[in-house]
């Protein structure tokens, strides 16, 4: 998968779980049990780690990659880069 596309779908799970946050803001006080959980278990975890992601996952893919071509190196499977 390309990165353009990867970055287009982190991007659009973030807006699409961002509405939740919208709803929950706006709601009348009385509705606010009712997105409460959905919000604060589910919207907002899945925000904060899309938005690591796209701020932050190319460090993470450099460490996995590079703990990947160590563990490689260790069985004698990878070449030299």
């Amino acid at each position: 998968m390309k990165e353009v596309t990867k970055r287009s779908i982190f991007r659009w799970i973030h807006i699409v779980f961002g509405i939740p946050i919208i709803g929950y803001i706006y709601s009348p006080f009385e509705q606010l049990p009712n997105y409460a959980p959905t919000v604060r278990y589910v919207a907002i975890p899945v925000m904060m780690l899309s938005g690591l992601w796209m701020w932050k996952g190319h460090v993470l893919r450099r460490l996995v990659s590079r703990r990947s071509a160590v563990t490689n190196n260790t069985t004698g499977t990878k070449t030299e880069q």
